[in-house]
């Protein structure tokens, strides 16, 4: 098999939308595997009942993985000359700087980086820092799942009005706060609770998000008042992004039920054409040989 031929096929492995199968490669799914397991190792390393022999052998896993991905990352970089985007030195520039060559970038560099470089006494908030970035693989398995990709546009399409409703509800946070902050701490008997505007911000956000810990809450006549109309605004502010978001949503899954349904359509009529171009030829045939006879 020549280089060419071992990249295409290595393509069609890596790269969901180059394989004409339904379902995922061998490939892509034990890399789908690997990050769950990754999850999973994470999630046993903060637990403290686990034993040294047991953090030895996760440490090992964790080494593994990275490798792993180091090499799927350079595998990927080579195989993406097989999209004509990527072809050539900038092609491949823009690949790296791709969305989903970012990710698979920062799901190994960082620990990589600290596993050759950093000394043995590391610190622990450097390690903390190492482990929360371990989170960026999820974004590896969103190439292999639709709901993903829809999930983006869906957010693209309604980015304007999510980020005026975003706008909308710190300006209220802000604005609850500030009430109760004059209401109850500079005026009221809470000068603790509400000792500041910042303070009070986490009381508005957990009153407007209908949260309602109940751990800081107002006790003047005034401040109770005001604390009602705000826990009321609440429920518009949470309900508006929310209407924005599914109907952006519903429309997203329409536009591409209606293209799928076009591209149905059009294989439809291709295979008609096709069925009607061989009919009229083996007429053609057949009255040729009648002329002939």
């Amino acid at each position: 098999m020549t280089q060419m031929g071992l990249r295409k096929r290595l393509y069609t492995q890596m790269e969901p939308t180059a394989r004409e199968k339904t379902g995922l490669s061998p490939f892509n799914l034990f890399i789908i595997i690997l990050v769950l397991l990754s999850f999973l190792a994470l999630a046993l390393e903060t637990e403290p009942a686990m034993g040294d022999a047991w953090m030895r052998a996760i440490d090992v896993f964790n080494v593994a993985i990275i490798v792993i991905f180091a090499l799927e990352y350079l595998l990927r970089l080579w195989v993406a000359g097989e999209n004509p985007e990527y072809r050539g030195v900038r092609g491949r520039v823009r690949y790296v700087f791709s969305g989903y060559a970012l990710a698979d970038l920062v799901a190994f560099l960082p620990e990589l980086l600290w596993i050759l470089l950093a000394p043995d006494d590391a610190s622990a908030q450097i390690v903390m820092v190492l482990r929360v970035l371990r989170l960026a693989r999820l974004a590896k398995i969103s190439r292999f799942i639709p709901a993903f990709d829809v999930l983006g546009a869906t957010l693209s399409r309604a980015g304007q009005q999510l980020f005026t409703t975003l706008a909308m509800a710190m300006a209220l946070v802000y604005i609850s706060a500030v009430l109760l902050y004059f209401v109850e701490g500079v005026g009221g008997e809470q000068q603790e609770n509400f000792a500041s505007i910042p303070r009070a911000i986490w009381w508005a956000i957990a009153t407007l998000t209908t949260v309602g810990y109940g751990d800081v809450y107002p006790i003047t006549p005034l401040g109770r008042v005001f604390a009602s109309v705000i826990a009321i605004a609440g429920i518009g502010m949470v309900a508006l992004p929310a209407g924005v978001f599914a109907s952006a949503f519903s429309d997203e899954i329409r536009e591409r039920e209606a293209a799928k349904q076009e591209r149905r359509e059009q294989a439809l009529e291709r295979r008609v054409a096709r069925i009607e171009a061989a009919e009229l030829e083996e007429e053609s045939a057949d009255a040729s040989d009648e002329d002939s006879r």
